[in-house]
């Protein structure tokens, strides 16, 4: 009797109707036959039989209607343990579901000599048709860069060339860099706190409020009295509410020196006069901006067929996803604390990313297989090599990296993506 034959006949013990509660979502309603079920429960009795430990039988002789009024029940639950996931693989087959995650099971009602009856609530992929991909109308995004954008950029470099200098002849002003030592007095418990040495920008938004409202003006070597009330809501809870008694002392100021804008500014940069470096920096600017244009058409090109794609995802997937988006943002903000409202609005955030990317995931997919698009092998080797070379590694040791479980197929898949996205990219029409 061939495999085939014999999968056949097991199909025919079972019988399931499907209901189809949105497009991710079937219901089964599965019955196994009663002679199946009977075969199981026989199998079953006879293992408690030979196992069953009953005053005045020997091992394996007890008769079966005592071991069933003893253990009745438990071999009932063993042969629903037994029979559920096996025939609602065998439905699922039948009707070739694809399900996602562990379906849930309810209403399950067995009894020695009856068929064997469940529901089951299983997820699916949904179903969707592609909407026309080609030639996607998107918007027209400026590849351009202003002079203010070079200046702006001229100037950073030379905040990064900047000195600090000291300063002897005069007071405290915003920017300056400060170094001293301060030690406060709790006024009411009269509690001295320990004395601490201070290295702060004056007048910069991160330092404490006390130090702002008193550093301006004073000369190195200077020292000063002063109280200060914080606020209620101060967020630093050692401090809120209270009014502290400061002694504060001044050691040293350095003011910033920015090189001047010339020639010699420019051969300092590696290059021969400032309109050689305002040259470089556009051209470095142009480059960053048609980056950037480009990550921007192409979230237009996926969004787009997106939004004419209707797709319903299987809530198990999508928090699934959640759960790795939030993983993500929590290593991001782990530094600081989060109030409630802004957990909320995280895990909100959350949902819409985890749909965005499962959805962006399934239409690529399926516009890839449309056109036929294969990374090969040689693709992935070539995309090792370049990220070794673009990041000054050894071949061999990023080579080795990608050896690790399911690296080589997450950069497969990043390939593809990246040649789909390209390809409706390329093909759009942007206006």
């Amino acid at each position: 009797m061939s495999d085939s034959h014999d999968h056949g006949h097991a199909h025919e013990n079972v019988t399931c109707t499907v209901e189809a509660v949105s497009p991710v979502q079937r219901d089964l309603r599965v019955e196994l036959s009663a002679d199946e079920a009977a075969k199981a429960h026989v199998e079953i009795t006879e293992s408690y039989i030979s196992r069953a430990k009953l005053p005045g039988f020997r091992p394996g002789k007890a008769p079966v209607d005592i071991v069933l009024q003893k253990f009745g029940h438990e071999i009932e639950h063993e042969v629903i343990d037994r029979l559920v996931p096996e025939a609602l693989h065998r439905a699922l087959e039948q009707h070739a579901i694809r399900a996602v995650g562990i379906p849930s099971v309810r209403d399950v009602s067995y009894k020695p000599g009856e068929a064997l009856r469940f529901t089951a609530v299983v997820e699916t992929w949904p179903e969707f048709d592609l909407p026309p991909y080609k030639k996607l109308k998107l918007k027209k995004r400026e590849e351009t860069v202003s002079e203010e954008d070079v200046d702006r950029t001229v100037e950073d470099l030379r905040r990064k060339q900047a000195e600090y200098l000291p300063v002897e002849n005069r007071g405290i002003q915003d920017g300056d860099y400060v170094s001293g030592r301060i030690q406060g007095r709790d006024l009411k418990s009269k509690r001295l706190m320990p004395a601490e040495k201070i290295v702060v920008v004056a007048g910069h938004p991160s330092n404490d409020p006390a130090l702002n409202a008193n550093l301006a003006g004073l000369k190195p070597g200077e020292e000063k009295s002063f109280d200060y009330a914080y606020p209620a809501d101060f967020p630093n809870k050692k401090f809120a509410g209270k009014t502290i008694a400061y002694a504060l002392k001044v050691e040293s100021l350095r003011e910033m020196v920015l090189p001047e804008i010339n020639e010699e500014f420019a051969k300092r940069l590696g290059e021969e006069s400032m309109d050689a470096v305002r040259d470089k920096v556009r051209a470095e600017l142009l480059s960053l901006k048609r980056q950037e244009v480009l990550r921007e058409t192409s979230r237009d090109a996926i969004q787009s067929v997106i939004d004419q794609a209707h797709i319903t995802l299987p809530e198990s997937v999508v928090q699934e996803e959640m759960e790795v988006v939030l993983k993500n943002i929590a290593s991001r903000i782990q530094r600081r604390g989060v109030t409630r409202e802004e957990a909320e609005a995280i895990r909100n955030q959350s949902r819409v990313q985890a749909e965005q990317n499962i959805k962006e995931h399934l239409v690529i997919k399926k516009i890839a297989q449309a056109e036929g698009f294969i990374i090969t092998e040689e693709d992935v080797d070539a995309e090792i090599k370049s990220i070794a070379e673009s990041n000054g590694l050894p071949l061999a040791r990023v080579m080795d990296t990608f050896r690790e479980e399911g690296r080589r197929d997450g950069l497969k898949s990043t390939l593809l993506a990246r040649r789909t996205v390209d390809y409706l990219v390329g093909q759009s029409i942007r206006e």
